[in-house]
């Protein structure tokens, strides 16, 4: 046998496979996951231009202001989606998380009160004071994540 008869026989199989490891798709009713997944990354999508201006030196308090405030409007919105029945793929919230309610609403709390603290500070239009802000509400997404996000 030549190895063009091995070689077409694993080729068809590796392209059969690819196919397989797709993202598993919500399907609870009212897709949990997927909206909270969404609501995550609009929340990025508002604070890490933050980011930007404050680690590379470009900020605008005007521009600031709105992008915390805009953070403000959306905070609450995934927190609704973590639905007793949406611990199951494409999940990527550990056992933990169902397990220690209380504790990850505890969690939930510090976002938002770091959050209210972006806020404020972002009015003082002090840059120093806003990068401490800031730097909390990230630490508090870490902390959160390192315990409950697989």
């Amino acid at each position: 046998m030549t190895l063009r008869h091995y070689l077409l026989p694993a080729c068809a199989a590796l392209m059969l496979l690819s196919g397989c490891g797709g993202e598993v798709e919500d399907t609870l009713p009212g897709q949990p996951i997927k909206h909270r997944r969404e609501a995550f990354k609009e929340i990025l999508r508002t604070f890490e231009p933050m980011g930007v201006m404050l680690r590379e030196n470009t900020y605008s308090s005007d521009e600031f202001n709105q992008l915390a405030a805009a953070l403000m409007e959306i905070r609450d919105t995934p927190w609704a989606y973590f639905t007793d029945d949406s611990n199951q793929p494409p999940s990527k919230a550990k056992d933990a998380l169902w397990a220690n309610r209380a504790d990850f609403d505890a969690h939930r709390l510090a976002f938002m009160d770091s959050t209210d603290a972006l806020f404020e500070a972002a009015k003082t239009e002090n840059p120093e004071t806003i990068h401490t802000a800031y730097d909390k509400v990230g630490e508090t997404c870490k902390s959160c994540h390192k315990l409950y996000r697989r």
